[in-house]
């Protein structure tokens, strides 16, 4: 292997670790298979589901560094004589886009009917979004585009904000940069399948040698798959099953309708591999355990999944120890997507929290 120019060193120890990480992921890979075609075969209760398809009103906001970020709102416009009653700003995931929280925006709908407004963004890099360099692929600033987000949407009135792992690290972030804001403009905060920081400690379901080479040589090689299209293609055709049982095993802890694994696997693969090699490296420096005190006095609900290989229940545990008046839900049944798997259940809980918030600003002011 010492032969190999520097490129082929670490291609061959990600192809090394890789094929362990998959193996692990594929054992029983035959019966999988027989399972997905079965659910090919028999009836998808989400097969006419419209994933992807609701939008809204689009409001340009520009970041600090220059980027476009794509951002819709469901709602009455703003007004300068009255604000509404809340704005919900909801920050998605990691190779997701605003589209991950498709139940949520069509089940609390009714909301925005009763003159609260929904605010969905995706992340630079992400869905409709533009990009940035590279230097600014941190966590830091997903909180001061957040920031960003906060200024065009809502410049008044109270704020709940909800984020799903990234999206909940991009939240962690602006409670870090602007502590101030907490209590007075955001009211709420929901913090799903997240992580305050130690996300190098993370194996993901797999053996920590493996893991260890995939994190040194994953950056470089997401690059250079990008640089290669027509291999990434090649590669995802020959693999559709694979690709398929992956998703479906990192995303979810049951076992979930076919569609709702094709929608996933769309928003995947539509951000480009070179973004998440600049944001990999952001993962393992974050570290925002000790900002979380500042949401100590906000009503704060922090939910997870027990079957959640990317951001492990026991981070969620540790979050609540900072935050000891939050309410802790950890689904016992539920993988990473918790908000897509069980959406009825993650939507009654924002529901109680965005209401419960509400009247307590309310009794506050009164």
């Amino acid at each position: 292997m010492s032969g190999l120019p520097t490129w082929g060193r670490r291609g061959a120890l990600l192809a090394g670790a890789a094929g362990v990480v998959v193996a692990g992921a594929a054992v029983g890979l035959a019966a999988e298979r027989y399972a997905v075609g079965r659910s090919f075969r028999g009836d998808d209760p989400e097969a006419d589901e419209p994933f992807g398809e609701i939008r809204g009103t689009v409001v340009p906001v520009t970041t600090t560094d220059g980027v476009a970020l794509h951002v819709e709102v469901d709602g009455p416009k703003p007004s300068a004589r009255k604000a509404p009653p809340v704005t919900v700003v909801f920050c998605h995931g990691l190779a997701l886009n605003l589209d991950s929280w498709h139940y949520q925006r069509r089940d609390l709908a009714d909301l925005a009917e009763d003159g609260a407004r929904l605010v969905f963004w995706d992340q630079r890099g992400h869905g409709r979004s533009g990009r940035g360099s590279a230097e600014h692929a941190t966590i830091d600033q997903l909180g001061e585009d957040l920031s960003s987000v906060l200024t065009a949407t809502a410049p008044k009135g109270p704020v709940v904000l909800v984020g799903h792992s990234m999206g909940g690290m991009t939240i962690m972030a602006l409670a870090d940069q602007q502590p101030e804001l907490f209590g007075d403009r955001v009211i709420a905060v929901a913090l799903i399948s997240t992580s305050p920081g130690r996300l190098a400690e993370v194996s993901f379901g797999a053996p920590a040698a493996a893991v260890r080479v995939l994190r040194r040589a994953a950056p470089r090689a997401l690059m250079a798959l990008n640089r290669r299209p027509a291999l990434v293609r090649g590669s995802r055709s020959l693999g559709a099953d694979i690709e398929f049982v992956l998703t479906k095993r990192y995303s979810f802890g049951t076992d979930v309708p076919p569609s709702l694994v094709r929608f996933v696997s769309r928003m995947h693969d539509a951000v480009p591999l070179d973004v998440l090699g600049e944001l990999f490296p952001a993962f393992d420096a974050h570290d925002k355990l000790e900002a979380l005190g500042v949401l100590n006095g906000v009503d704060t609900l922090i939910l997870g999944g027990e079957r959640d290989l990317m951001t492990p229940a026991d981070h969620s545990r540790a979050m609540v120890e900072q935050v000891p008046g939050a309410e802790l839900v950890i689904l016992p049944e539920a993988g990473h997507l918790v908000m897509l798997e069980h959406h009825d259940v993650v939507t009654d809980h924002l529901r109680e929290l965005i209401e419960r918030a509400v009247r307590h600003r309310r009794a506050s002011s009164a």
